[in-house]
């Protein structure tokens, strides 16, 4: 245990529950300056349930500031250079039937378009790193071990009751509260916030195992997942390592009785009568759920609390992480004195929504799941099953490609109704300067990213001249003022400005004469489109 409250004592933010998404939750309010104490029952991370298994370009680009995005590309077993493929297949080991290339953002690694690329890693290891960085924080406590057993929200400041690993109970009351706490939430239950929503599609079964003979059989053109199309033995096979470690999904598959079953349905999958050594399997059915309310007052809920859905297309928790940023940034801005509290009424504004269109593309991939993609006929030999396979090919890729490619909805999603129309579900990425949108991304001639230019807080590029920088010192704003044509950058449209939140969306668009009071005001009270049009400075 790495704090112990006692009694009556207080914290800024307390959040419930450390996996990924509070974790992530304490690095951002840390890289802000603001404390936390953060509770979480599990003592040790736990390896055997890969859990996630992709960290999207989006999140990366998030955990780039922080120093998590590099951590993670040096503790992840499969370096992002290594495949950006899928191939679906007969067996494993058998006929190829299609592959598809450049997926989930794997192919980003120093791309313009993102700062970071998207990374194969699984969950586990994305918390030890979240971990390792949080014990160097000094304004972060830590309660692994210890659960939240009841949280009052009835007094002045909300109350948590937890109980320790000895059961030792303690109390400790805090400004604000953040239920990172998953399906079983008791912050959600607290706030009388409830799912909307069911279980879809078909039971399934994870297997995680070792081998050391299937690394060898498996085609020499690599692939970071290998659907299995056959009719006795569906499901998904991919790499957790470099050495030996695999992940499997058993699709339609309810239960499993033993180790020795679970063996057999992977050598079904794999086609080969290969070494096993199961180490965990996970019988589970995707959910599609979102809660009726994020939270208000000084209580919000994040990631899984708020909502679920299925892993196809990798969006699950990094849907989280893009929820503990915007809340994380508006809380340190709230209670370091320089955002009113009205801006937090915008998380669920602009955070309601991109569940709404996450859970919108899962269930377009589970309709894709629904159809029946595996036929006697692909597990044909000669000719005939050549022809089957051929004609197959199309078909596939057209059923999948949006479990696949979906950068509209990854780097694509906008907050509030001034942000671009691009459909978020769309599998092209459309960069466009406007209010809400992520800042497009750029590289100098260099090769620097535009987003190590930014500052922690808010951030204007272009020339803004000394009206800006007083009035944002009047204001007690961290405000950095960029030039990105003296770093080597294009010049941006003359006498236009960019003014971008710490969550790098841009908060406002506009003029050089535009009135930074009127600006900065509204930007700090949710959408700029909420306020009048800016004026003129006098």
């Amino acid at each position: 245990m790495t704090a112990s409250p006692d009694a009556g004592r207080h914290a800024a933010v307390v959040i419930v529950g450390g996996g990924p998404v509070g974790l992530s939750m304490a690095l951002e309010l840390a890289f802000h300056g603001v404390g936390s104490l953060l509770i979480e029952p599990r003592a040790k991370v736990e390896h055997s349930r890969p859990r996630a298994k992709t960290t999207s370009a989006r999140t990366m680009e998030l955990y780039r500031r922080t120093g998590a995005a590099a951590e993670i590309r040096r503790r992840a077993p499969i370096p992002a250079e290594w495949s950006d493929e899928v191939r679906f297949c007969t067996t494993a080991t058998g006929h190829e039937i299609t592959r598809l290339t450049g997926v989930l953002g794997l192919e980003l690694v120093n791309s313009d378009l993102t700062a970071e690329g998207a990374q194969q890693v699984t969950q586990p290891i994305v918390e030890e790193v979240l971990r390792s960085l949080l014990a160097e924080r000094p304004s972060v406590a830590t309660l692994y071990g210890s659960r939240v057993i009841d949280v009052d929200l009835d007094a002045d400041r909300p109350r948590v009751r937890i109980e320790d690993a000895e059961g030792v109970l303690s109390t400790v009351t805090c400004d604000y509260l953040v239920g990172a706490d998953g399906s079983r939430s008791v912050v959600r239950a607290a706030l009388g916030a409830h799912y909307v929503g069911a279980a879809a599609g078909r039971p399934n079964v994870n297997i995680t195992f070792r081998s050391a003979q299937l690394g060898a059989l498996l085609p020499k053109r690599r692939a970071v997942h290998h659907w299995v199309l056959n009719p006795e033995f569906p499901g998904v096979i991919g790499p957790l390592s470099l050495d030996g470690t695999w992940w499997a999904i058993s699709t339609g598959t309810e239960t499993i009785a033993d180790d020795d079953e679970a063996a057999a349905l992977v050598r079904g999958l794999v086609g080969a009568d290969i070494d096993v050594e199961i180490l965990a399997t996970d019988p589970w059915q995707a959910r599609m759920l979102l809660t009726d309310c994020y939270g208000s007052d000084r209580t919000y809920l994040v990631g899984d609390a708020a909502h679920q859905n299925p892993p196809w297309g990798g969006h699950g928790f990094n849907t989280g992480v893009g929820d503990a940023v915007n809340l994380a940034w508006k809380l340190a801005a709230v209670l370091s004195g320089w955002a009113p509290v009205e801006l937090l009424e915008s998380y669920e504004d602009e955070r309601m929504p991109v569940a709404e269109q996450t859970i919108d593309l899962a269930a377009t991939n589970m309709q894709a799941l629904s159809i029946d993609l595996t036929s006697p006929e692909l597990m044909a030999e000669g000719a005939a099953g050549d022809q089957a396979r051929a004609a197959a090919a199309g078909p596939i890729n057209n059923a999948k490609r949006a479990e696949f490619y979906s950068l509209g909805l990854v780097l694509g999603y906008g907050y509030g109704p001034n942000s671009s129309d691009q459909t978020p579900s769309g599998d092209v990425y459309l960069p466009v300067v406007a209010a809400g949108n992520r800042l497009p991304h750029a590289r100098s001639a260099a090769g620097k990213s535009l987003y190590d230019l930014l500052g922690p807080e808010l951030t204007l590029i272009g020339a803004p001249g000394q009206a800006w920088v007083d009035a944002a010192s009047r204001r007690g704003i961290p405000l950095v003022c960029v030039d990105p044509s003296s770093d080597g950058f294009g010049a941006i449209e003359p006498d236009r400005l960019v003014l971008v939140r710490p969550d790098q969306h841009i908060a406002w668009v506009g003029p050089s004469f535009a009135n930074p009071d009127t600006i900065l005001d509204s930007a700090l009270r949710g959408f700029v489109s909420r306020s009048p049009a800016p004026s003129p400075i006098s």
